[in-house]
């Protein structure tokens, strides 16, 4: 999980992916959207353009993100779009009122998916589509891997917090999105690699805003810590080209629609 008040720009960390998330859902000009944890609004923003003669509503749960949301929307003149301060888990959508949700990495963390899905498909018109994004398994991740060894964390100790890859076994998602009044559940392999700053400094600045990172640095005395972040430095260092700091990942694009 990322805190995405850090120093670089989560928008620009999966960069690749939006593309490939774009192509997927579609949106057409009349159409309605919805966008489940929506950050700083880029993907909300992206839809609104496509749905010229609909909207987009995003939502998350950082006040912090909507204010900017907010802001950048009202900068890029985009006047199709709103945003709120919203737990899409429990939130009283308007039922019935969307013709597609959207979701990139913002679907993974909730406490009881079955009865957040179901919450969120109340909001889809019959036959809506639910189309995200999610992270594979924690092991078809490069980022994971690299930055967990780096800091001596077993896998267990790295995942204490929100869990970023629960939605990464496909069995696991059909079953949940079934019981939550979803159909004709497909999976889209998503190998796109992910962007972690110009060099080595920004990188390290980034992943040090990660919460399973500060976890483990928090855990540890003052030569512990200094010790870790001279292994991940090194690691990040490792993986700098001429093009900035990348890291191999795997995603699945989910899609669905309402029974």
């Amino acid at each position: 999980m990322v805190d995405r008040s850090g120093p670089c720009d989560y928008d620009d960390e999966v960069r690749r992916h939006d593309e490939v998330l774009r192509r997927a859902y579609g949106v057409q000009p009349h159409e309605h959207v919805l966008d489940i944890g929506c950050g700083l609004g880029q993907t909300t923003r992206e839809a609104a353009r496509m749905a010229q003669a609909g909207s987009a509503f995003g939502v998350d749960i950082s006040a912090p993100a909507i204010e900017r949301a907010r802001e950048l929307a009202r900068a890029q003149g985009i006047s199709n779009v709103t945003f709120e301060r919203a737990d899409a888990q429990v939130h009283r959508f308007p039922q019935g009122r969307f013709d597609v949700v959207i979701s990139r990495f913002g679907t993974m963390f909730f406490a009881d998916p079955v009865a957040a899905f179901a919450n969120v498909g109340r909001a889809l018109r019959p036959d809506g589509r639910l189309v995200m994004m999610v992270w594979q398994a924690h092991d078809r991740n490069e980022w994971e891997g690299a930055i967990r060894q780096s800091l001596a964390a077993p896998a267990a100790v790295a995942a204490a917090g929100p869990d970023p890859f629960s939605l990464g076994d496909p069995p696991t998602v059909t079953g949940i999105l079934e019981a939550a009044g979803f159909a004709e559940v497909t999976f889209t392999d998503v190998h796109e690699p992910v962007y972690y700053g110009p060099d080595v400094a920004a990188a390290l600045d980034w992943v040090r805003g990660f919460v399973c990172t500060r976890e483990v640095l928090d855990r540890l005395d003052p030569a512990g810590a200094a010790s870790a972040l001279g292994r991940l430095r090194e690691m990040l260092g490792a993986h700098l080209s001429d093009n900035g700091v990348w890291f191999d990942s795997r995603a699945w694009i989910v899609a669905a629609c309402r029974q």
